[in-house]
Order: structure tokens, then sequence, then C-alpha cells
């Protein structure tokens, strides 16, 4: 590892000198339409938001997130099969976000896609022949039907497809799953790709096919001397196959380095919490505590302010970046833990959730005796699931209401942390450019 403090949000260096591919603040931004007939406002989904990373040659890059956090998004920006709304991917030295489509078309051949489903990416009227020939007739690298049959035989027979020539007239539809991937694998490497972006390529997989297809396309990276960026869900099949992982949350990295480091010493919230939902055969470790996140992924549409995982995460405090929304969840989600009598008497006090005046830096309670749901914040407030409380910087009693307020929360930047990148304020405050505040971040500073 180079000794070299390196940029932020790169890659730490492994040694074997340029990358092959360098990403570089890589954002991916959709409109989002109003309601029907046109009316409501847009909205903006920051699919990919601020991405950088770095993959060396003979490396695979591990991406890693729940479903809705901008992976496949990310794979294809790289490979502008999705056009990014900004930022830089540079390919083998090249800058590839000015390349127009014409320009892109000689590269196609050196940058590979096998994408998740192997059922919807085969073409059902094309025999396998004709499925897994067709790059070489796309990209000029074949002159004749023999040519291109006998390379066909040769990828098929790579992939574990014998014998080859009994698949040639058959149809996608008479395999089976495990089958089908290793045609999808042998259609991407047909054109002789240096760097492959492998979707979830075994999410669709039968368990007992997952570990041969992924032992499949090990042998074949050092065969073909391949790059791989590969996409998953499942932090325990990266770290199967990965050198590097970068975790992916809302379109941004909150964790990044290399793949021992990250499962032996994870540094972010985010990261324990899918390491601890891999199931352990050990029954001696299955008693280990869990910190699993609360609720669900966020709307890409509307990420909370401050840290987008703020809301989910069981180690959140002041800084991260409470909201009066947040407040209104806690105490929704206290409702459903008390018995009946309680949830009923404090329903009565606050009022219906929806009555509540909710702003970015402030909740309302609008009430007939502020003094007690003031006395009811205080004093429960603390207790609340969420440790939102920690945020609060005034109860305010008013003739009809109460107002919550909240202090600044600055969406955290990236910083390196024990030979990885982390966006995370438990290892001290470091502010994001351009993220999402709470309040005044200068007010934080001045603290």
């Amino acid at each position: 590892m180079s000794q070299d403090e390196p940029e932020a949000g790169a890659t730490v260096d492994s040694g074997r000198g340029e990358p092959l591919l360098s990403v570089r603040d890589l954002k991916t931004h959709f409109v989002k339409g109003g309601k029907l007939f046109g009316r409501g406002g847009e909205s903006v989904v920051k699919a990919v938001d601020g991405v950088s990373f770095d993959v060396w040659p003979g490396e695979v890059f591990g991406l890693v997130g729940e479903s809705g956090s901008g992976k496949s998004t990310l794979g294809r920006s790289i490979l502008k099969l999705v056009e990014p709304t900004s930022g830089e991917v540079r390919y083998d030295g090249r800058d590839l976000m000015p390349l127009r489509e014409r320009e892109m078309r000689p590269l196609r051949r050196e940058l590979g896609l096998i994408f998740q489903d192997p059922n919807a990416s085969m073409n059902p009227a094309m025999t396998i022949g004709q499925g897994v020939g067709h790059p070489l007739w796309i990209h000029e690298m074949v002159s004749t039907r023999a040519e291109a049959r006998k390379k066909v035989i040769e990828m098929l027979e790579r992939v574990g497809l014998h014998p080859a020539e009994s698949f040639l007239d058959r149809y996608p539809e008479d395999l089976s799953g495990g089958q089908k991937q290793r045609l999808v694998i042998a259609r991407t490497l047909i054109t002789e790709p240096k760097f492959v972006v492998a979707d979830e390529p075994v999410a669709a997989l039968d368990m007992s096919v997952r570990a041969r297809v992924l032992e499949l396309m090990l042998e074949l990276q050092r065969d073909f001397n391949l790059t791989y960026l590969f996409i998953t869900h499942d932090l325990a099949t990266a770290r199967f196959l990965c050198d590097q992982i970068g975790i992916l949350y809302l379109g941004e990295f909150v964790e990044q380095g290399p793949s021992d480091l990250l499962f032996d010493d994870p540094k972010h919230p985010y990261t324990r919490s899918l390491l601890s939902a891999i199931p352990l055969p050990d029954t001696r470790r299955r008693d280990r505590v869990k910190t699993l996140p609360r609720g669900e992924i966020p709307d890409a549409s509307r990420p909370p302010a401050g840290c987008r995982f703020h809301p989910r995460c069981p180690d959140a405090f002041n800084v991260c970046g409470w909201q009066g929304q947040d407040l209104i969840d806690a105490i929704e989600e206290r409702w459903t833990t008390v018995d009946q009598d309680t949830a009923d008497r404090e329903l009565d006090l606050l009022g219906k959730p929806g009555s509540a005046e909710i702003a970015t830096t402030s909740a309302r309670f609008p009430a007939s005796a502020p003094e007690e749901v003031a006395e009811w914040l205080r004093s429960v407030g603390p207790e609340l699931p969420a440790n939102v409380f920690s945020a609060v910087t005034d109860v305010e009693v008013e003739d009809r209401g109460v107002t919550v307020r909240f202090g600044p929360g600055p969406e955290p930047g990236v910083q390196q942390v024990a030979g990885r990148n982390v966006a995370c304020h438990l290892h001290g405050v470091v502010v994001r450019p351009d993220g999402v505040h709470v309040g005044d971040p200068k007010e934080l500073a001045d603290e």
C-alpha cells in the first residue's frame, strides 16, 4: 500500500500502478414528475450522489448495499448506459464523460455487463448459438459463420456448458437457471472485455448453484485477466469474491476500503448492520448482538437531511441531522411498544401525528395544555426509541402549543479512518461540502 495519504473518496492505492477505472464525484440524478395531469412539482432523485473510487487491473471491487441504494444505477452510469449528471469516469486513462455514443461504441467491446436476470437478458427468439455469437457481429470480430460458430463453441465450453455443440441450436428456455447465467457470462466475455460490471449475477439462482457460478467467475477472471465491478446486496458473497468493497447507501459511499478491513473491523454503523444480517453456521455465535437498522431505506427523492442513515442508525447522536419528522416517527414507534392505555393517554395529550406542524428544524404540537405536553416531551423524549432528543436545543411553551427545535446537523464528508474511507460523524465531524444540512453548519463549527 502506498505510504502517501490518498485523496478523500479515492480507493487506497493497491501498489499496482495506475487504476484501470477511476471515478470522481460521480452524480446521476433523475427528474421525477409531479402528480397526475401535471399537478404538483417535480423532484430530483439523487440515485448516485458524489461517488469516488478506483479499481486496479485484475481486481474485484464489490459494490454492496440494500435494494434502492443506487448500485445498479452506478454500474450503468460508469458504462454510460445511463447518462451521468456530472463527475468524471476515467477508463484506462481516458475520460468517458464527454464521449458521445458513437465515440463510446469502440469501447463497448472492452466494457462488459453481466445482467442479474438471465431470463430477461437473453433473446428468446434467438438460438443459443445466435445469442452468444451476436456481439461478435456487432463488433465486427468475425467475418464468417464458421468463425463465429467456432468462437461460440470455445466460449460455451469455457463456461462449463458441455458438450457445447449440443447447445448451439437450442433456445434459452430449454436451460436451467444456472445454465442460463453461464450463457449470459459467455455472451459478455466473447468480445474479450477488460472490465466487467456484474450486476447481482447470482441473485436469481438457487443457493446450491450460486457457489459454482461464483467459482466460475473467479476462474474466468484469472484466465482472462478480467477486472470486475461486482454488485451485490450480500456481504457474505462480497467477502468470498472481492478485494475492495464500497458500502453504498442512498447514492453515496458510507464506508469503502479493503475487504478484510471492512469485515474484521467495520467503522460505519451501516456496515455493522449489514454484517449482523449474515447468517452464521456456527451455533456458538448465533447469540451475537445484532444491530439491524430500523425500518426501510428511505425514498431517494426525499433523502433525510444531514447523515442519510441517521433515522435508522443505532449510534446516531446530536450532530447527525435530526428533523421534525424524526421526532414524530419516534413517538409513533413508542406507541407500538407500550400498552394500549398508555398509548391512548399519550395520544390524547399530544394529538394525532398528522396534527403536528413539521418543519426541517422543528416540530410544533398544537395543545390545549401546553405545559403538560412540554413536561411529557422533556421527561419521555430522552427515552424514545431513536436518539432524536439528543439534538433538541429547546422545548418552547406557547399559548396554544409546544415547539421542539433541533440543532444543526451537517451531512458527513469522507474521512480516512484506519485504512479506509468513512462518512460518519462518530469519527469526527467532517462536513460534506455540497451536502444536505439541518440548520447552519457554521453554528456547529463555532461551538
